[in-house]
């Protein structure tokens, strides 16, 4: 996709919504990235409200931005099902069907999450020949790199058709966004291995051995971060229990990090301490990673951390961005038909 890129902005969605999202909105089209060129922004929700955040930014004359009229919020623990269904005019839905009606190019939100899910496919639509729509989101591993992980959340029960069609998906948004030639698509389990897994990972294995992806085994939870795959695929349940886990050994690391400067016996000792805790709060910090893309949906939809606030909302909305730009639904849409070809 070339030319100007319109992004649905969820502005009342988030623990630190709106104030943290408008500001977020601000500092990404302020920034220098090449994301921001072209880009216009419309920020979804109460306009009084909106325009408040924007004057205590500095930016209610700020060029591409535009405010669209949500009457009604979805909190944060909320039914997601009943919320949306009952909420029509929503911030959350109004992004949804903005990016169905084709006037916005992506949505972002760091709402409650299955609400962002429900409206997704209730309102923008699965592809129809994706079986279900996973949540994908990155984990540091050695070398700077990341993998992916497909899913992450939103299917906690699959069946192996599902996997497959999680491989297929995952390794094209590697393909397409994140531009690797071939990524290696893997399939989490206890073992790396061919007979190890429970039967859901036996009986999908043979399946990701006919996609045509770059399928290359079994990675365990540990391999997750030795740069061994770059898509890591599972159900929804094991990949929000690792995510949560990595998630929790690392804020163990800095604090840790942390004690130790704190306790440090000199002057150089402490300052080399702080420079290995900021190295690893670069590395395992979620908010520099931005959203989480939903993929399988006929659009661009990214679901951002809920307690997001304006750094990693500016993160989101490149990701939102460079998803949009990449031309990665269409990318799916082509495979799908070779696939049913």
């Amino acid at each position: 996709m070339s030319g100007a890129l319109t992004i649905a902005v969820d502005a009342m969605g988030g623990d630190f919504a709106p104030q943290q999202v408008i500001a977020g909105s601000v500092r990404f089209l302020r920034s220098c990235s090449v994301e921001s060129d072209g880009v216009r922004l419309l920020l979804v929700g109460d306009p009084d409200v909106i325009q408040a955040c924007l004057r205590a930014e500095g930016a209610e004359s700020e060029p591409g931005l535009s405010i669209v009229v949500a009457t009604q919020v979805i909190g944060m623990e909320e039914h997601p099902l009943e919320s949306v269904r009952k909420k029509s005019d929503s911030s959350i839905s109004v992004c949804a069907r903005l990016v169905k009606s084709r006037d916005a190019d992506a949505t972002m939100s760091a709402g409650n999450t299955g609400a962002c899910l429900v409206a997704a496919m209730m309102l923008i639509e699965r592809l129809p020949e994706i079986s279900r729509a996973p949540i994908a989101t990155f984990m540091p591993s050695r070398g700077g790199g990341a993998t992916l992980i497909v899913d992450a959340g939103a299917n906690v029960d699959c069946q192996p058709s599902h996997l497959a069609d999680f491989a297929l998906l995952g390794s094209l948004y590697m393909e397409k966004v994140a531009r690797i030639t071939r990524p290696r698509v893997a399939l989490l389990s206890n073992g790396e291995e061919d007979g190890k897994g429970n039967e859901l990972v036996k009986r999908t294995r043979s399946l990701l051995e006919a996609l045509p992806v770059n399928f290359i085994g079994n990675v365990e939870g540990n391999t997750l971060f030795e740069d061994f795959a770059d898509v890591a695929v599972c159900d929804g349940f094991a990949g929000n229990v690792s995510l949560k886990t990595a998630e929790g050994m690392g804020t163990l690391a800095l604090t840790i990090l942390e004690e130790r400067a704190r306790s440090a016996s000199s002057e150089i000792e402490r300052l080399a301490i702080e420079d290995a805790l900021a190295a690893v709060r670069r590395r395992v910090d979620w908010a520099e990673y931005g959203g989480a893309p939903l993929l399988g949906i006929d659009g661009v939809s990214i679901i951002a951390h809920g307690r997001s606030d304006a750094r990693a909302i500016a993160s989101a909305l490149g990701v939102a961005s460079r998803t949009a730009r990449s031309g990665y639904v269409d990318a799916v849409k082509a495979a799908l038909k070779d696939r049913a070809a």
